[in-house]
């Protein structure tokens, strides 16, 4: 079981912001909205999430990152976040989201790494510190604090 550390949004680019509570539905969360709809957004990148566990490991490397400044919209933390991958189901509060692919990094995040270096979240590069794309399959309220639960699907264990 994980928790959901917080909720980011943003009118455009990043750094998304945090709000304390959001609607989210398949167009995505309240609030938030992508200046690029071709490569971001969507129903299969309606809301995109990263581990607070992978922020606080990048800070320690010397990384600039914080919460929301990679353009994450829920920040969760307590979850093997290298098992999680397109196929999983999880819920988030009463949100339920099915994890579609893993978000490929940009020059947008740039000012997040040391050099640069945005490719630090590379799934291809660096294999489970990417963040995750997900669709909504069902729509609700979520709220920092809510709990947030891995219910199905994913790679199999090793």
């Amino acid at each position: 079981m994980g928790r959901l550390e917080s909720i980011n949004v943003s009118q455009g680019g990043v750094p998304k912001l945090p709000v304390g509570e959001a609607r989210v539905t398949v167009d995505g969360v309240a609030g938030d909205r992508q200046r690029d709809r071709r490569n971001h957004g969507g129903p299969d990148r309606a809301v995109t999430l990263l581990s607070l566990e992978r922020i606080e490991r990048l800070r320690a490397e010397g990384h600039p990152i914080g919460i929301g400044t990679t353009g994450e919209n829920l920040t969760v933390s307590g979850l093997e976040w290298d098992a999680l991958g397109p196929g999983v189901r999880l819920t988030v509060g009463e949100v339920e989201l099915e994890v579609t692919r893993f978000a490929a990094p940009c020059q947008n995040i740039a000012g997040s790494f040391l050099g640069g270096e945005f490719g630090r979240l590379s799934e291809k590069l660096y294999p489970g510190w990417s963040r995750l794309c997900a669709r909504v399959l069902r729509a609700g309220e979520v709220r920092t604090g809510d709990a947030v639960e891995v219910l199905s699907g994913g790679p199999p264990a090793a």
